[in-house]
């Protein structure tokens, strides 16, 4: 069942539900909800059902042969364990708010700060995933879930002790190519809806750049601009770029291998790139001209340029063990912050390791 969000102001406004609660003796709207979903709750023991409903269900008239459905935090599932009831954990596995693996995967439901007792916590039945539809197609969806929920579901069958996220990442990449051989569509249709966007000239330079973006995350895509309805295309750049942008972090990955070991052949690949993505920007540019619907991502292709030229000079400051002056400092971490703000409802994603090497640079003596 339900039984989520119910704020009770039609109750409070009804005459006749008012003369009903004082009738039943019933304090508040939330006592009301309960008595009703005692209701429910003899309807599905006699078909021999078992209530499972959002986590506003939990009140002192409910039995404790339900189960709470946590949606709105830990909170909520650590007291209803607390309270006798059973358990299923959805924060945190929310993966339409298009969070990279590694956020959910870390989302443990019995952490090892965990404040339950033995007793309570093998009330906690586990987790589901949750994926809501408002923003996905038959031709997106397979990105929105997969390989993600992989992840997620290695967490539920996994020890605590399990949480070394790069080996997870690596495990996930051949889960990835497996999944693909059973169907899904989560990598195929990415290149597709590139090459519709593209209006079907080269994909390279347009690849290039949304190999490094991600879907703004939570519910930001619904404040920025845009009124979605159930009949808008969702056939832009932000319904193509996936939620976890592996190339990106890779190459955040490599930067801090880089601050830490200072390995040149890690370097070289570092540099390799970022030239990469500074010449690519003339070449989108050109495909935006062929391909109107591109203009609205050419900000973040101006940044990615912007910000590889910083990390290239950065590099080569590092290797001098020099330090730029103050001004051009200045001008670095302004550009950067720039280049953190979205466009076109996507956000480019190697922001923070350029970062971490202009700092790196600034706390040299």
């Amino acid at each position: 069942m339900g039984g989520d969000e119910n704020n009770g102001k039609h109750w409070s406004a009804n005459e006749s539900i008012q003369k009903f609660m004082k009738e039943k003796n019933l304090p508040d709207n939330h006592a009301l909800q309960a008595y009703f979903n005692n209701r429910i709750l003899k309807i599905l023991t006699r078909h021999g059902k078992k209530m499972i409903g959002w986590d506003e269900i939990l009140h002192p008239q409910m039995p404790t042969n339900i189960v709470i459905h946590s949606w709105r935090g830990k909170d909520a599932m650590v007291k209803a364990a607390q309270e006798g009831y059973q358990s299923i954990l959805s924060n945190g596995y929310y993966i339409d708010l298009i969070q990279p693996a590694d956020f959910h995967y870390l989302n443990d439901p019995l952490p090892f700060d965990t404040p339950l007792s033995l007793s309570e916590q093998i009330l906690i039945l586990g987790g589901e995933a949750t994926m809501w539809s408002e923003l996905v197609t038959d031709e997106n969806i397979d990105s929105r879930i997969w390989p993600r929920t992989a992840a997620i579901a290695e967490r539920f069958w996994s020890s605590r002790e399990i949480n070394d996220v790069e080996k997870m990442y690596e495990r996930l990449g051949r889960i990835s190519i497996q999944l693909e051989e059973l169907g899904l569509t989560h990598n195929k249709n990415y290149e597709m809806m590139l090459r519709r966007l593209a209006n079907y000239n080269d994909i390279n330079p347009l690849k290039t750049l949304v190999d490094l973006l991600e879907p703004v995350k939570g519910y930001k895509r619904h404040s920025q601009g845009v009124k979605y309805t159930s009949y808008s295309p969702y056939t832009r750049v932000v319904d193509a770029a996936r939620p976890d942008a592996g190339e990106a972090r890779e190459f955040r990955k490599m930067v801090d291998q880089l601050i830490v070991t200072g390995d040149k052949d890690i370097e070289r690949v570092i540099k390799d790139k970022l030239k990469t993505w500074y010449d690519n920007h003339n070449k989108l540019v050109q495909l935006i001209n062929k391909s109107p619907v591109l203009k609205e991502i050419e900000p973040l292709s101006e940044h990615l340029k912007e910000i590889s030229v910083i990390g290239l000079n950065t590099i080569e400051s590092l290797n001098r063990n020099q330090k730029v002056e103050p001004d051009k400092m200045v001008e670095y971490l302004k550009t950067i912050e720039m280049a953190k703000n979205p466009y076109g409802q996507l956000e480019l994603m190697i922001v923070s390791a350029i970062e971490k090497l202009v700092l790196k640079m600034n706390q040299m003596k």
